[in-house]
C-alpha cells in the first residue's frame, strides 16, 4: 500500500506543476503551433510510433499503416487493413470487423485479448485491466492512420506488454474548412453513409466525422449495422501548449448470434443460423482531453484525463454449438421444433465504466558525447464492470424470467484500480541508439457476487524491464535487437472466486520476448523490415476447456514457445526513378513465418475425457504457421489505380491435442488453409472533386471456416462494394 500513495502522491505533484505552469500561461497567446496531418511534435495527442520515418530511430519492430495505404487499399474492415503488418493476425468474425479477433506473433486472436489497443495512445478497450476483451470497434474511417509496436519500446504503455500496441490515429482538424462526403452500396444489402467536415470552430480548429454503416451479411438471419460519430478540437492554448478534447459515440443494433455451428447444420447450409431471435445492442461514449506544454524546445510534459461507457446487451437463444438451442435452466424448450415459441433465451448484459489520468514528461538532453531522450510516465485507471445474466422465458424475452433463482442467473460488480509508471531512455551515440525502459504496475482487485453475497479482494504487481538496440548501417537501414518482459493481468473473474470470495491460483501470463531484425531502403524504392522473433513464456493463460468459448474459465498452461520470421516488403517504381508523370508500379508482401508455437514442460490436455494425455510439444490453437498478404497494383497519371490483392491463411489446430477430424458440435478439428483474392479499382476524375471506387473481397467465394471456438463459423462470401465520394 506504501507504494501506491508513493505512486499516486507523485502523480499528483506532477498535475500540479503542469496545473501550475498552464496557469501562469496567457490564455489567448497567438496561435504558433501549426496543425499537423501527421502526429508530429506539436499535438497533444501520444505517438507510438509517429511518422513513418521514426522507425529509423526505433529500436524494435514496428510498422505503420498511413492515409496512402488506406486510400489505395480501401480495406473494408479492421482486419483487411491489418493485415499488411508482418506478425499481425487478423481473424474475421462477422464479416464487418465489429469485434476484431486480433492475434500477434502465434497468439491466440480470440478478442484481441493478447495486446493493447489505443486511440490516439490512450485505452481503446472498455477494461484493459479487468476483462481486455474486445466486443466492438470503431469504425476504420474514423482514423487517419495506424500504428503496431511489437518491439521492446512497447513497456512504455501498457498493461499488455506481451503481444504488441496497436494505436489509431484520429486525423487532425483543418486550420481551414474543408470535409468530404462518401456513399457506397454492394453485395449482401450493404449501405453506407459517411461524412467528415472539418475547420476553425469554438475559437479553435474542429472536426466532425460521422459514418452509418450496415450489411446483411454472409449468414442467414444477422443483420449488422452501426452508427459511429467522433468530434474532435483543438486550441492553441500559447506558442507552447496545445490543448485537444475528443468525444466519440458508437451504436450498434444488430441481429447476430453468438453461436457456431454444429457439423451436420454446416454440411446442410455454411451460411446458416437458426436463431433469428438474437440481438446484439451496443453503446460505447468516450472522452479524452489532452494537453501538451512545450517547456523550453527540449521538455515537453503530456498529460491526459479520459473517460468511456460501454454498455452491451447481448440476448441470444444458444452461446455455442453444443447448447441446442439452451441448456437445462430452459425446461420449457423441448429442442429446436418450439425455438421460436416455448424455448426461452439468455441476455448477457455489461456495463462498464473506464476512467484515467496519465501524464508523460520527456526531456532531450546531451551527455558524454551522447544525445539522450528521457521519458517517464505516471497513470491511474480504474474499472468498473457490471455483468448480469437474465434468462428469458420466451425467443424475445428482454427481462428475467419466473423466480429470482431461475431469471437472474449472474449478478456481478467487478472493480479495479491500477497505478503504474514506466521510465525509459533513449540513448544515442554515433551509429548506435540504445533504449532501456522499465515498467511498474499495481492493480487491485474487487469482486461482489450480489446473488449469494460473497466479495474478494487481491491485488498483484509486476515490474516489466525492457532493452532495446539499434546500429545505422548508413542514412537509411539499421539493425535493431531487443528484450523485454512480456505481461498481461489476469481477469477479476479468473482471479477472485465467485462462489467464496477468496483468490483463485491463477498467476498473471508472463513472457521474455526476444527480436532481431534489420529495415530500411535496401534500393531506392525498396523498402524491407525482417526480423526473428522469440517468446518464452513461463506462463501462458489458455481456455480451461480449450474449445469452450470466449466465456470459458481460464488456466495456467505453463511454458510455452513461440518463434519464427517476419518480412514486409514494399516497393515502387516511381520512387525507384523508373515511372514518372504520375504513373507508378507499386507492390507489398507482409510475410509471417510461426515455426515453433507450442506447449513445453509437462503438459496434460484440457479436453474432457483426455486429461491424462500428455500435449508436450503440440502445437498452440490458432497459431497458424504461415500468414501472407501480397498486393500488387498500377497507378496511371495520378487519377486512375488498380490493386489485386492475394491472402493466405495456413491451417490451424483449434484445441491441445492437435485434433484433425471434425467433432460433432463442430468445436474441435482442423481449420484447413485457404487463400483469398480481393482487388481495388479507384478513379480522381480529372477537373473535379469526385472519386469513384469499387472493391471486391473473395472475389473467387471460397468456402472457409475462420473459427471453431463456439462451433463453426464460416468465412464471408464473395463481396463487391462500389462508391463515390466527394472531397470540398
Amino acid at each position: 500500500m506504501s507504494r501506491l500513495v508513493a505512486l499516486a502522491a507523485a502523480m499528483l505533484t506532477t498535475l500540479a506543476a503542469g496545473g501550475v505552469a498552464l496557469a501562469q500561461t496567457p490564455a489567448m497567446a497567438p496561435a504558433m503551433v501549426p496543425a499537423s496531418t501527421e502526429t508530429g511534435p506539436r499535438v497533444a495527442e501520444i505517438a507510438v510510433i509517429g511518422e513513418r520515418g521514426n522507425l529509423l530511430t526505433i529500436p524494435g519492430s514496428g510498422a505503420t499503416i498511413e492515409t496512402a495505404d488506406l486510400e489505395r487499399s480501401r480495406p473494408f474492415t479492421v482486419n483487411d487493413a491489418l493485415r499488411q503488418v508482418p506478425g499481425v493476425f487478423a481473424r474475421d468474425e462477422e464479416g464487418f470487423g465489429l469485434r476484431p479477433n486480433i492475434g500477434i506473433r502465434g497468439l491466440n486472436p480470440t478478442r484481441s485479448t493478447k495486446l493493447l489497443l489505443l486511440e490516439d495512445g490512450l485505452p481503446l478497450a472498455f477494461a484493459p485491466y479487468g476483462d481486455n476483451a474486445s466486443y466492438f470497434h470503431p469504425s476504420l474511417g474514423r482514423y487517419a492512420r495506424v500504428e503496431v509496436l511489437k518491439g521492446a519500446s512497447q513497456v512504455r504503455f501498457g498493461p499488455q506488454t506481451i503481444g504488441g500496441v496497436i494505436n489509431y490515429i484520429t486525423p487532425e482538424a483543418p486550420e481551414s474548412f474543408g470535409g468530404s462526403l462518401r456513399l457506397a452500396g454492394g453485395s449482401q444489402g450493404y449501405r453506407e453513409v459517411d461524412g467528415l467536415v472539418g475547420g476553425p470552430a469554438l475559437g479553435g480548429r474542429g472536426l466532425l466525422h460521422v459514418q452509418n454503416r450496415r450489411t446483411d451479411s454472409s449468414r442467414d438471419n444477422q443483420d449488422l449495422q452501426y452508427t459511429d460519430i467522433f468530434a474532435k478540437a483543438t486550441w492553441d492554448l500559447a506558442a507552447d501548449q496545445v490543448l485537444t478534447a475528443r468525444v466519440s459515440r458508437h451504436e450498434e443494433d444488430s441481429q447476430v448470434t453468438y453461436s457456431g455451428l454444429t457439423l451436420a447444420e454446416f454440411n446442410a447450409n455454411p451460411y446458416g443460423n437458426v436463431f433469428a431471435n438474437d440481438s446484439f445492442q451496443t453503446e460505447r461514449w468516450g472522452a479524452a482531453v489532452s494537453h501538451a506544454w512545450f517547456l523550453d524546445g527540449a521538455t515537453t510534459l503530456r498529460t491526459s484525463v479520459y473517460g468511456s461507457i460501454f454498455n452491451r446487451d447481448w440476448w441470444r437463444q444458444s452461446s455455442n454449438s453444443g447448447q441446442r438451442p439452451n441448456d437445462a435452466s430452459d425446461p420449457a424448450c423441448g429442442g429446436l421444433a418450439n425455438l421460436n415459441t416455448t424455448c426461452g433465451n439468455e441476455g448477457r448484459l455489461r456495463d462498464y465504466w473506464t476512467a484515467g489520468v496519465e501524464t508523460r514528461l520527456s526531456h532531450d538532453t546531451a551527455a558524454f558525447g551522447a544525445d539522450i531522450r528521457l521519458e517517464a510516465g505516471l497513470r491511474y485507471h480504474t474499472e468498473d464492470q457490471q455483468r448480469r445474466q437474465w434468462n428469458g422465458d420466451t425467443p424475445r424475452a428482454r427481462t428475467p424470467g419466473t423466480g429470482r433463482n431461475a431469471g437472474v442467473v449472474e449478478d456481478n460488480e467487478r472493480l479495479v484500480d491500477a497505478y503504474s509508471a514506466f521510465a525509459s531512455a533513449r540513448i544515442e551515440s554515433g551509429p548506435w541508439i540504445v533504449e532501456p525502459g522499465v515498467r511498474l504496475e499495481l492493480i487491485e482487485y474487487e469482486r461482489l457476487n450480489r446473488l449469494n453475497g460473497a466479495r474478494g479482494t487481491t491485488d498483484l504487481d509486476v515490474v516489466v524491464p525492457g532493452l532495446g538496440t539499434m546500429y545505422r548501417l548508413g542514412d537509411r537501414s539499421v539493425i535493431y535487437a531487443g528484450v523485454h518482459k512480456g505481461f498481461a493481468p489476469p481477469r477479476v473473474e479468473d482471479i477472485i472466486s465467485n462462489t467464496t470470495g477468496g483468490s483463485v491460483d491463477l498467476d498473471a501470463e508472463e513472457s521474455v520476448n526476444w527480436e532481431l531484425g534489420l529495415r530500411g531502403d535496401i534500393a531506392p524504392g525498396l523498402y524491407l523490415d525482417a526480423g526473428l522473433f522469440r517468446m518464452s513464456f513461463d506462463n501462458q493463460i489458455i481456455p480451461q476447456s480449450v474449445a469452450g468459448g470466449v466465456g470459458a474459465t481460464l488456466t495456467s498452461a505453463g511454458e510455452t514457445l513461440h518463434q519464427g520470421f517476419e518480412l514486409l516488403a514494399r516497393g515502387s517504381a516511381r520512387e525507384a526513378g523508373w515511372l514518372q508523370n504520375g504513373d507508378d508500379l507499386y507492390a507489398r508482401l507482409s510475410l509471417t513465418h510461426v515455426a515453433d508455437a507450442k506447449f513445453e514442460g509437462r503438459r496434460f490436455s484440457t479436453v474432457a475425457g483426455s486429461t491424462t494425455v500428455s500435449v508436450t510439444g503440440n502445437r498452440l490453437p490458432y497459431a497458424p504457421e504461415w500468414l501472407w498478404a501480397a498486393a500488387i497494383g498500377y497507378e496511371y497519371r495520378g487519377w486512375l489505380q488498380g490493386e489485386i490483392e492475394a491472402q493466405y491463411t495456413d491451417a490451424m489446430f483449434t484445441d491441445d491435442l492437435n485434433t484433425v477430424a471434425v467433432t460433432a458440435n463442430g468445436q474441435r478439428g482442423r481449420i484447413d488453409d485457404v487463400l483469398l483474392w480481393n482487388a481495388t479499382v479507384n478513379a480522381d476524375l480529372p477537373g473535379t472533386l469526385l472519386t469513384l471506387f469499387v472493391t471486391g473481397r473473395n472475389l473467387t467465394d471460397e468456402l472457409y471456416i475462420v473459427d471453431r471456438s463456439r462451433g463453426i463459423l464460416p468465412g464471408a462470401r464473395r463481396s463487391v462494394q462500389a462508391g463515390i465520394s466527394f472531397a470540398f
